[in-house]
């Protein structure tokens, strides 16, 4: 759920001090450097690495402490990230949505220390009351969608599932109307900038965890493999970087170097490709989350697809003569598993750059002091959520077809009169297509 990661090699961003040293490089002073909206940086935080950690690094240099403390509470949180999978997909989705809220959190508090809105009328409340707004839309669509006989079982559920759209949007347009209700004169433009500022929050924050959400449900492997990959890229991108690394990657954060970059992407697919083949051998981590009407309860068990299913793949010439083999046995995930740990190493790097620049703009070091030594968790987090929109895409472009189960599932919604009509028409297209005599035969 986290990465050890080199404040450069994908890896963090420049301190203050850093900052204003590369400033006055480019030839632009101090009072140039400030933000041009007159708006006051934030406050940096002081040193949060826990007391015993000091005590025990107290001989080391700044660097080395770094990266010790970095690397202990990176096992100790990967350690927490095993616990959690332990404990099934329903027990992930609850910490994907705390996740989400802590994030939305770090993100909004320092909007109000920026623009100094914490007197602002009704909006620290309505900032989180548009947050509750779109999660139930969004948790909603999701219990529609994939536990559709639950809900079709549950009078009060059926009913909500009914009007969903409607009451989300009515929800919504109460908090709109709240927001206009709330402007005070001397207060419009900073009372619009805010509203705006929540508004992109939603949309990065909660629309992205929703997909990881969706991903999860799709099988546990599609939500572990992607987060791996960050997580492992962050890793040996740091190590590479923080022993090797000597040529700067990017100027918005200048300790990112190629030998990270370069590092970090070899690992990962190597990395992937091996997770990959351990776990799509086991049911747990390929199936799909599903409701058991007849168990009355959520479970993960399936007879897995032909992607999870190993098969020969013939070796091109030049690496037959180098190993020596013709064919190797793969699975066919492990093939999609090069595409998204790639994405990962080459694409995934620009939700911390575009995280830096941002830090960069309102002058702070990290999001929060959550974690000593990373920072905030949506420092964490800025790649996973670029990432989980990939995943999202991808198996929704490349690897879901159409689900005969939720066909059924939805004609079994609809009046009778309905169903005899799409019988009748089904019926006729199979006539026409010749299928149906050789399909009353099986019958027989």
């Amino acid at each position: 759920m986290t990465e050890l990661r080199h404040r450069g090699a994908k890896d963090g961003d420049p301190t203050l001090e850093q900052q204003a040293s590369e400033d006055k490089k480019d030839g632009v002073s101090d009072s140039e450097s400030k933000p041009d909206t007159g708006v006051p940086e934030v406050p940096v935080s002081a040193d949060d690495t826990p007391e015993v950690l000091n005590k025990a690094l107290s001989g080391l240099s700044s660097r080395w402490k770094n990266w010790w403390v970095r690397g202990i509470l990176t096992l100790a949180m990967i350690s927490f990230f095993f616990f959690i999978i332990y404990l099934g997909p329903m027990v992930l989705m609850m910490i994907v949505l705390c996740v989400q809220i802590k994030c939305f959190q770090e993100i909004i508090t320092i909007g109000y220390s920026v623009y100094h809105s914490y007197h602002l009328p009704w909006f620290r409340t309505l900032s989180w009351y548009f947050l509750l707004c779109v999660n139930y839309f969004f948790y909603g669509e999701t219990v529609t969608d994939y536990f559709f006989t639950l809900v079709q079982r549950e009078e009060p559920l059926r009913i909500l599932s009914k009007y969903h759209r409607f009451i989300s949007f009515a929800l919504y347009l109460s908090g709109f109307c709240m927001f206009v209700l709330s402007l005070v004169k001397k207060h419009y433009r900073l009372q619009f900038y805010m509203f705006g500022w929540t508004h992109v929050t939603l949309l990065i924050v909660v629309t992205q965890s929703h997909l990881i959400i969706h991903n999860l449900f799709e099988g546990m492997i599609w939500f572990i493999v992607p987060i791996s990959s960050v997580i492992c890229n962050d890793i040996m991108a740091y190590m590479f970087g923080f022993f090797f690394g000597r040529t700067p990657l990017i100027k918005l954060s200048p300790k990112k170097t190629w030998e990270g970059f370069i590092g970090g992407l070899f690992s990962t697919i190597v990395f992937c490709a091996l997770l990959s083949y351990v776990m799509a051998g086991y049911r747990y981590f390929v199936c799909p989350v599903e409701f058991n009407n007849d168990l009355n309860s959520f479970q993960v068990d399936c007879e897995p697809s032909e992607l999870f299913q190993l098969q020969d793949y013939a070796l091109p010439s030049v690496l037959e003569s180098v190993t020596g083999w013709r064919t190797v046995r793969l699975y066919p995930f492990q093939i999609h598993s090069i595409a998204l740990s790639s994405f990962a190493s080459i694409v995934g790097p620009f939700g911390g750059f575009f995280a830096s620049g941002f830090k960069r703009a309102f002058k702070i070091k990290d999001f929060a002091n959550t974690i000593p030594g990373h920072g905030g968790i949506m420092d964490r987090f800025d790649c996973q959520y670029l990432m989980a929109t990939f995943v999202n895409v991808y198996i929704a472009s490349f690897i879901r077809g159409p689900n005969p189960t939720k066909v059924i599932q939805q004609l079994m919604a609809l009046r009778a009169d309905q169903q005899l009509h799409i019988f009748n028409a089904l019926k006729a297209h199979l006539i026409e297509k010749g299928l149906l005599p050789a399909l009353e035969e099986i019958i027989a």
